[in-house]
């Protein structure tokens, strides 16, 4: 703590004659005489007495109660006012808990100012410990270190009451929590009261001194401290001898050492602006720097003054609550429409429920709560108040209503009261505890009604006599948390437990309400959510909450044993024969996650649902089955099963109700070692995901539009819609897992993972974890879990046909590989299928190819006989898929046909009859040079003719990416013969209109003559084609004329920048022109018609002159 802000008011002493009694030695904490015997007395009346007094009596009030006061009784009083416990001052000086005060400081980390205010303590470094009065001061030395040197610090601490209500400390450190030197001299004082030299106030120690006495100690006073009080000294004297002053007209003086006055406040120093500060910084860094973290250290210590009943906390997360409400975020958020961060959510519903606790003080009084409400309602009232549920209004009843627990209409969504963090808190201030059934329930060990008939719903006692709390469940389980946080654990525990006995009643009840009438509601169907409000993810937590009591109740014994009913028996333990606190804890919180519950609206809440779900189970987790514990998880798992509309696992299940998949995932996991039939019951129960059902119900999983996720007219927007369905995918991997080696129940999970996953991405994380399970190195592969692989896979093939998924290529590839590892018979099936699993171009490049490889074939360990039915039907699916799609199968089917004739040819033929219409001339070329490849050059020529007819080049398409492949047919044509060549010239010449091209091929055909290859015992004649003959002259017009019209197309939009390209395009033509007979003459020709149609461009045609003449 810093420099004290504002000295403890004074207060006015009575004018009396004082005792002048000796005082012979310091007392000790046990009322015993430093200086006395070993032996320790008594403690005496005198002490005991004095200790309530100084507990709870301000020192005026003693003074004006009593004419004279004797010296010994003054001493005893200001000796028992100083605080008397260890565990407050560590609470005002670290985050963390103390707990046992033996060894506080067990678990705080170094540099907390408590560990080291003991480390200075113990390391000698208090000294001048002085008690005077009310008042402690000391000096603390801080040791020097390797940056800084030794430094003594003056400490002061005024007290009453036995709390530290003021401090001072002259080493300026700045923080919420009392300085190390503070916490030493407080310590030094507590734990060595013998070596505090103990003094009478100040005013009683003045009083005993003659007018020369009081001379002498002012001017001495003066003289030691004159730089320092001689100004405030001559100022007083200044006004004490003014008769009019208005020092002089109140009776007595101040005394700082004097203790409080009656009106004074009694409670523990809080340095308020540090708070504001804290908090204030803490806000501003936005979450880094472990901002988040020191905010909920906070809170914990607010729960902490709480839980010691000590008001600073009340006082201090009001201090925090102005902070959060002044954080400018909020407004910006608002502004901007956008939603604060989750964990900063999360701080505000912490904020919501400290002040839940706070105002559920059983021994609050009214005007502190009519001043707290006041507080709620001006926070509740700003605009950027944040809301209860993160984005969305609430359509709940008020807090003090019970809500239905039976069928029940769906609320109006469209009016939705405004209500944020703090509404609960101020519905919170209309609840009280005068109920005398209520009071009985907390305060008495034995309350019970054994002659009473539980024949009515709101009964006060069961059937066995013990007593049950009708409130609503989240009110009632804010009142047991408000009895933990305000420090009555055994009042809490009572309570905690009569809610629970109450909440076992409403499920038997249900249950024999939904048996009774199970045929007719079985026909009527799901039409309403039974409970409008969950209890897992409610903002008041009340199943975690009654978990935890009843937890903390049973913790501590032996090997993780609970408190039996008989170790409870002080406090009233209505627990049935063999039960403990943990078994009674456990089935809490499996009823409340068995809950059937209504998705809530916005992202934040449905987040919220799915967060405590996780942090409940983990809580599970760690608690060690034991028998009793597994008969609890028995009874709890049928009944879940056999309530209907009330259980999330029963037969009827609302289409919006929170689905129970990680719930069902930790019975399955705990039930499995002792009773497989119910795990495996609840597990598939569990399975369902009805919002995401079709409205049109059908069992033909063969065809994909049916399986497809079919999510339309959802109201609420499922925002956790991802997380719940790889939270289904994660129970039923669990499943398959689990049931590996048993048939029966690997077609069982089959079933239902076909039935309710909607996902193919799922589904087919499924088929791998299927298949991972079922090859594991250590064992023989299992074959039946290997087969449901290759269903799921199947599936995911149909899902996925026909519509876009990044993944198809990598699902086709692992299917073959898993119907390899089936067998033969499933590979065959796959390809017997194939139309109704992949596409055509999946078929052909990846199947049948993967299927006809030597890898699969060794894999298999296949005869020729059985390769050749393999390969039959690989060749089969080649030429279907050919047929279906020939444009991208026709050239994988004649791959794979290459070794059948028969297939091979009629793979050609369906080429050829796709040439005309349904192939363009690059597959077309692609074919072509494929069958030149396997030495059909014959056949590679007439397909190579029937894509030129599919192809027009234009002049300007000089860089085609046909280009080459024309090349290449006019070379094949040119090789094979005149004839071929002559057949295809007309073709270039229509298709092709590119003059570089044309001029290109006609060089060629004249390097060489045609036929240079003898084809089928065919031979050339030796000759090189002239070009004033068909067919090559023919393509040198062409050639020629391309060249005219393309020159007057580039002159048309040409730059300056390109005139000398031009002119090498010119030189070019030229070569092609002198290659004709009257070439010189139609080349001329040509630039004088140039030269005369633009002579506009001047520099252009200068170029042409100087180049051409």
């Amino acid at each position: 703590m810093a420099e004290l802000t504002q000295q403890p008011p004074g207060k006015r002493l009575c004018c009396r004659h004082g005792y002048s009694g000796t005082f012979r030695g310091a007392p000790r904490g046990d009322g015993s005489v430093a200086g006395g015997s070993g032996a320790r007395s008594p403690e005496t009346l005198l002490d005991i007495a004095a200790r309530k007094v100084a507990e709870k009596w301000p020192f005026q009030r003693v003074e004006e109660r009593f004419e004279r006061i004797p010296e010994p009784v003054q001493r005893r009083i200001v000796y028992w006012s100083f605080p008397r416990s260890e565990r407050e001052i560590c609470m005002y000086s670290s985050f963390s808990g103390c707990g046992d005060e033996a060894n506080p400081d067990s678990d705080d980390e170094p540099r907390l100012p408590f560990p080291r205010g003991v480390a200075l303590l113990e390391s000698g470094c208090v000294d001048n410990a002085l008690q005077v009065g009310f008042h402690l001061s000391g000096t603390v030395k801080e040791p020097a270190t390797s940056s800084e040197p030794e430094m003594v610090c003056n400490v002061s601490i005024s007290f009453d009451r036995c709390k530290i209500t003021a401090v001072t400390c002259s080493c300026g450190n700045k923080d919420i929590f009392y300085c190390a030197h503070v916490v030493a001299l407080s310590l030094y004082r507590v734990r060595r009261p013998d070596q505090v030299k103990l003094r009478l106030p100040i005013s009683e120690t003045l009083f005993q001194m003659n007018r020369d006495q009081l001379q002498k100690f002012v001017q001495y006073l003066i003289t030691v401290h004159h730089t320092e009080v001689l100004p405030t000294a001559q100022k007083l004297a200044d006004e004490i001898l003014s008769q009019n002053s208005e020092i002089n007209q109140v009776h007595g003086a101040p005394d700082p050492t004097a203790g409080a006055s009656i009106d004074d406040e009694n409670c523990w120093h809080l340095d308020e602006e540090q708070v504001q500060e804290q908090v204030k910084l803490f806000l501003s860094q936005g979450g880094y720097h472990g901002s988040g973290k020191q905010l909920n250290l906070l809170f914990s210590k607010v729960r902490e003054m709480l839980k010691m009943r000590d008001s600073n906390g009340a006082r201090m997360l009001t201090l925090i609550t102005e902070q959060f409400m002044g954080d400018p975020r909020l407004a910006l958020w608002r502004q901007q429409g956008t939603t604060m961060t989750d964990k900063y959510r999360q701080l505000w519903d912490e904020l919501g429920a400290l002040w839940m606790c706070v105002v559920l003080n059983p021994h609050c009084k009214h005007q502190q709560k009519a001043f707290w409400l006041r507080q709620l309602r001006r926070w509740n009232s700003v605009d950027v108040c944040p809301l209860e549920d993160g984005n969305h209004g609430s359509d709940l009843t008020n807090l003090t209503n019970a809500l239905p627990q039976g069928p029940a209409g769906n609320p109006n969504s469209h009016s939705k009261p405004h209500r944020t963090v703090f509404t609960r808190a101020i519905e919170a201030c209309d609840l009280h505890w005068q109920d005398s059934h209520l009071q009985r329930i907390i305060t008495e060990d034995h309350y019970t009604n054994y002659c009473h008939q539980d024949k009515h719903h709101n009964s006060l006692f069961d059937g066995r006599g013990w007593p049950l709390w009708h409130e609503h469940v989240p009110t009632a389980c804010a009142r047991v948390d408000a009895l933990r946080s305000h420090g009555y654990p055994k009042e809490s525990l009572r309570l905690a437990i009569a809610v629970v006995n109450t909440l076992r009643r409403q499920q038997s009840k249900q249950l024999d309400f939904f048996r009774s009438h199970k045929k007719e509601l079985l026909h009527k169907g799901v039409t309403s959510v039974t409970n409008l409000e969950g209890w897992v993810g409610h903002p008041l937590d009340p199943i975690g909450t009654l978990f935890s009591t009843l937890l903390e109740a049973g913790h501590g014994r032996e090997e993780g044993a609970a408190l039996s009913k008989q170790d409870f028996s002080a406090s009233g333990s209505f627990l049935e024969e063999g039960e403990t606190f943990v078994s009674l804890a456990v089935e809490t919180a499996l009823i409340g996650l068995g809950q059937q519950r209504g998705m809530p609206d916005g992202l934040y809440a449905q987040e919220k649902v799915c967060r405590n779900e996780e942090h409940l189970l983990a809580k599970l987790q760690e608690v060690e089955l034991n028998d009793i514990l597994v008969k609890v998880f028995r009874k709890q798992a049928s009944r879940l099963l056999d309530a209907g509309p009330y259980s999330g696992l029963g037969e009827l299940l609302h289409r919006e109700s929170v689905p129970m998949h990680t719930f069902a995932k930790y019975l399955f996991t705990s039930l499995l070692p002792h009773d497989v039939e119910l795990a495996y019951r609840i597990a598939l129960r569990a399975m369902r995901l009805p919002v995401l059902e079709s409205t049109v119900p059908s069992s033909d999983l063969s065809r994909p539009q049916q399986i497809m996720s079919v999510v339309s007219n959802r109201y609420p927007r499922w925002f956790t819609l991802s997380h719940i369905e790889s939270q289904q995918c994660e129970l039923a991997s669990t499943m398959l897992t689990a049931a590996k080696g048993d048939a029966r129940k690997l077609e069982t999970v089959l079933e239902s993972i076909q039935k309710n996953i909607h996902s193919s991405s799922h589904i087919f994380k499924l088929a791998q974890d299927a298949f991972k399970i079922a090859t594991l190195m250590d064992s023989l592969p299992d074959l039946t879990l290997l087969k449901v692989s290759l269903e799921l896979g199947l599936q995911v093939m149909r899902m996925t046909l026909s519509t876009l998924n990044w993944r198809r290529r990598e699902m086709v590839r692992w299917l073959v590989t898993c119907a390899t590892e089936v067998g033969v018979f499933a590979l065959d099936s796959i390809m017997q299928n194939w139309f109704t699993l992949f596409t055509p171009i999946e078929a052909t490049s990846v199947v049948a190819s993967t299927v006809m490889s030597n890898s699969t074939i060794v894999r298999l360990h296949l005869d020729c006989h059985q390769q050749e039915n393999l390969s039959s039907s690989a060749r089969t699916l080649a030429l279907q898929c050919a047929m279906k799609d020939p444009q991208n199968c026709a050239l994988s089917a004649l791959t794979l046909c290459e070794k059948d004739h028969i297939a091979f040819e009629t793979a050609y033929q369906i080429v050829l009859d796709a040439a005309t219409t349904g192939m363009n001339y690059t597959q077309l070329f692609t074919i072509a040079r494929y069958m030149e490849h396997r030495g059909y050059p014959m056949r590679a020529y007439k397909l190579a003719t029937l894509a030129l007819t599919h192809l027009n080049l234009s002049y300007n398409q000089d860089t085609h990416p046909a280009i080459n492949d024309v090349l290449w047919a006019c070379a094949l044509s040119h090789s094979l013969g005149k004839n071929e060549l002559a057949a295809v010239i007309p073709l270039v010449v229509k298709s092709v209109k590119c003059a570089t091209v044309l001029s290109d091929i006609l060089r060629r055909c004249t390097l060489t003559t045609p036929g240079i290859v003898a084809l089928h015992n065919r031979r050339n004649s030796g000759k090189i084609m002239a070009l004033d003959k068909a067919p090559l002259r023919q393509l040198l017009d062409a050639t020629i004329g391309a060249y005219i019209n393309t020159t007057h197309s580039r002159l048309t939009h040409i730059s300056p920048r390109h005139y000398s390209e031009f002119i090498e395009f010119l030189s070019k033509a030229r070569e092609t022109f002198l290659m004709a007979h009257d070439g010189h003459i139609q080349f001329t020709q040509f630039i004088d018609n140039l030269k005369q149609i633009y002579k506009g461009k001047k520099k252009l045609m200068m170029l042409v002159r100087e180049r051409f003449g």
